[in-house]
């Protein structure tokens, strides 16, 4: 499977941001992409900086018949690419959803992901924004495999990306938007990166399988996004990985074939006690519990 990541900095023209996604699905086409997946909220600034109910108004329906499904399965179709995106849904007043939405290569919907975990920080203020996901961790049996989509917060949660391996995935995507603040890039900066990535590679390799994370870059008020799209494969290697700060699509060939050798020499699976995890439902564990 070849797949195609787009980094971008957004402008607050969800039109633009459609035309864009249109001429960068094609040239990965040409260049042999089988599957495409935009970063996080992709038609829109990251707007969660601050708590503002106006930015609601951002939010769109998301269903079959809507016209922005409408408009991607005609280009996943016209493509014949699997094209992975993710949008602000809106259910009702006062209830939305960070999601992705999946659709096959022949156009047809598949349906959607709802970010699940929901985080809470200054300049990233998503509480107010969303609800937590309701969709639990489907796994999508695509043209261009079986896939799994988590989305930026998701991607600390070891839990998540095991339910995902456990369910048949081979590639999962985590459409993202993270950077820097500049009151804390020059002392934390590196070091949060470190963490953010080696998270990452982490879940490759409990899971044999590839992992690929899809940021923003530009400045949108306080958060400097640091780009640094990645692929990991199995062993937690970075096997392709863009610029910290330009517009880009990553386009990367995954050996399936590697994913079956590694779960073969290295069999977690088997291994697991599952007997032993009850406990994983609680929040917390009291000492002596």
């Amino acid at each position: 499977m070849k797949i195609a990541l787009a980094q971008n900095a957004v402008t607050s023209q969800p039109q633009e941001q459609l035309q864009l996604l249109e001429q960068q699905v094609i040239s990965a086409k040409q260049q042999g992409a089988q599957l495409f997946c935009t970063q996080e909220l992709f038609l829109t600034p990251y707007f969660c900086t601050t708590q503002n109910p106006q930015n609601f108004d951002l939010a769109i329906e998301i269903h079959e018949n809507a016209p922005i499904i409408e408009r991607l399965c005609s280009l996943a179709a016209a493509s014949e690419l699997v094209l992975v995106a993710s949008l602000f849904e809106k259910v009702s007043d006062g209830l939305y959803y960070n999601t992705a939405v999946i659709i096959d290569a022949d156009g047809s919907y598949l349906g959607k992901y709802r970010k699940s975990h929901i985080p809470q920080d200054p300049g990233f203020e998503e509480k107010f924004y969303f609800s937590p996901g309701d969709t639990g961790y489907p796994v999508w049996d695509t043209q261009a495999g079986k896939i799994g989509v988590l989305i930026c917060w998701d991607q600390w949660f070891p839990e998540a990306a095991r339910l995902m391996a456990l369910a048949g995935a081979e590639l999962i995507l985590y459409p993202t938007a993270i950077g820097w603040q500049a009151d804390e890039k020059d002392e934390l900066g590196a070091a949060q990166h470190h963490a953010w990535q080696t998270v990452m590679q982490g879940h490759a390799v409990a899971n044999g399988l590839y992992i690929a994370a899809i940021n923003r870059v530009g400045t949108e008020e306080q958060n400097e996004f640091w780009g640094q799209s990645f692929i990991a494969n199995p062993y937690g290697q970075i096997v392709a990985k863009a610029s910290t700060d330009n517009d880009e699509v990553l386009i990367h060939d995954l050996d399936h074939a590697l994913s079956r050798d590694f779960r073969r020499t290295w069999p977690f699976f088997r291994d697991r006690r599952t007997e032993t995890y009850r406990d994983l439902n609680q929040r917390w564990l009291e000492e002596g519990q």
